[in-house]
């Protein structure tokens, strides 16, 4: 580890609030055709996981013909915590320590949980006077919701958890995934504990 390396360590132990529990990632399927992405990104997770107790990953995606592909390297991939892969057409959630999102935008997560709701309604399994917001998270691919969202490449955060990451902090870096590093992840998460969270307030 380098010298600047240690350095943001060093403050980031410093600061008097916690580090970031879920870090969550956005990223493009374009970012992982670059050689040697897998491998950043299963540096990522070591890197995360010194901090973090939970990491999800949405990979955005442009083309679905590419989601197979995507699918079966990231289902490949080797991580020091069990992950869970999601694609597009999955229904149910993801209960791992590594969450993983292909394609799955939020818009489209969000309405899958809506329209889940209202066929309970039609059911007569729950009244629409009941709903709370529970009842929504309880319905979503990846219920949790980040302390901490990287987004690498732009100021553009794509569609990704809608619901999830309403309180969370964003960190844009314009610093593209081919040439993310360690010292990258470190000044996101500096950046993060030197914020004062409002939580919407």
């Amino acid at each position: 580890m380098g010298l600047y390396e240690r350095y943001l360590r060093s403050r980031i132990s410093r600061y008097d609030g916690e580090p970031p529990a879920h870090i969550a990632l956005v990223i493009t399927e374009r970012d992982l055709l670059e050689r040697g992405a897998y491998d950043t990104l299963a540096d990522f997770f070591e890197w995360a996981f010194e901090y973090a107790t939970r990491v999800t990953v949405y990979v955005s995606v442009l083309d679905s013909a590419a989601v197979p592909t995507l699918r079966r390297e990231l289902e490949g991939l080797e991580t020091p915590r069990p992950a869970a892969v999601r694609g597009p057409d999955d229904t149910d959630a993801a209960d791992a320590p590594i969450q993983i999102g292909i394609g799955l935008g939020g818009k489209h997560e969000f309405t899958r949980a809506v329209r889940t709701l209202a066929e309970r309604v039609e059911a007569g399994e729950l009244s629409a006077e009941e709903i709370e917001d529970g009842d929504v998270e309880t319905n979503l691919i990846f219920p949790d919701e980040p302390d901490l969202v990287i987004k690498t490449g732009a100021e553009r955060l794509s569609d990704f958890m809608i619901w999830q990451s309403v309180y969370s902090e964003l960190y844009f870096t314009d610093v593209n995934w081919r040439d993310f590093r360690r010292r990258d992840f470190l000044r996101a998460v500096r950046e993060f504990c030197n914020r004062s969270r409002r939580f919407g307030t």
